[in-house]
């Protein structure tokens, strides 16, 4: 399928991947950075974004994995380096354990939950975008307030109130407009993530100190998990890390695509 994405640089090819009801600008503060040493392919996914709705739906993260894999092959990008936050880093971890990428990062990944922390997340994600919903008309006034940045982001930003006030407005409006935002959360339930994804590509797991969406703890059962993977910690950084610790975020990736297999 066709997807939306945005394109810079030069050199290896590295796709990037969003979570569940975001877009590829999540990505903007490292871009610049990562496109300094790759080609790099920021991408909507299926139903996210700009990218339209895949017509059976995302039933399944393997089913995501396979419309995301198929567009890699349409660009000539099979066997690209690949990065992904949340859902995007569960994503990338299934590319790893399909041999289908040269090297994946998974940045606060989905899969690694335990039950009751699966379920408070798609919980937690579903209110997100109700709230968001009902205040939409006052998002503006939201976002241009440090104060509503903090309130509105604090689950996911550890550092609310730096990010850019038109962004939050059209964040916001990316997950009310996530056509693919109920399949995917739904997909979650039973998932974990491959645990053979690191016995075929380098792979390394980043997880941020004050991610309170995917709780720092979470790091120490991929660990166990994938024991072949890199794990790190980023102690200052939330669950989206790229806004928080940009210059880390993009020099972790780098370092993964470039790690010994």
């Amino acid at each position: 399928m066709n997807l939306v994405f945005d394109r810079r640089g030069s050199g290896e090819p590295l796709v990037l991947l969003h979570g569940i009801g975001s877009r590829w600008q999540a990505f903007a503060p490292v871009i610049d950075s990562l496109a300094e040493r790759f080609e790099v392919f920021a991408v909507d996914m299926p139903g996210f974004g700009a990218s339209p709705a895949p017509a059976g739906g995302v039933p399944s993260i393997a089913a995501l994995t396979d419309l995301v894999h198929e567009w890699m092959r349409t660009q000539g990008l099979d066997g690209a380096h690949v990065a992904g936050n949340s859902t995007g880093g569960g994503v990338a971890l299934e590319l790893a354990d399909r041999g289908a990428v040269a090297s994946a990062t998974g940045l606060a990944p989905i899969g690694f939950w335990s039950t009751r922390e699966r379920r408070w997340a798609q919980v937690s994600l579903r209110n997100t975008r109700v709230l968001s919903r009902l205040l939409r008309p006052l998002a503006p006034a939201i976002a241009a307030s440090p104060v509503g940045r903090t309130l509105t982001f604090a689950q996911y930003v550890a550092k609310p109130w730096l990010l850019d006030p038109a962004e939050v407005v059209l964040d916001i409006d990316a997950l009310l407009g996530a056509s693919a935002f109920d399949d995917a959360n739904r997909a979650f339930a039973g998932y974990l993530a491959p645990a053979t994804a690191a016995d075929h590509v380098p792979v390394t797991i980043a997880w941020g100190g004050k991610d309170r969406l995917l709780l720092p703890r979470q790091l120490e059962r991929a660990r166990r998990r994938l024991p072949r993977a890199r794990h790190v910690l980023l102690p200052s950084a939330g669950h989206l890390m790229m806004s928080d610790e940009p210059e880390a975020v993009a020099a972790l990736i780098a370092s993964g695509a470039h790690a010994p297999g």
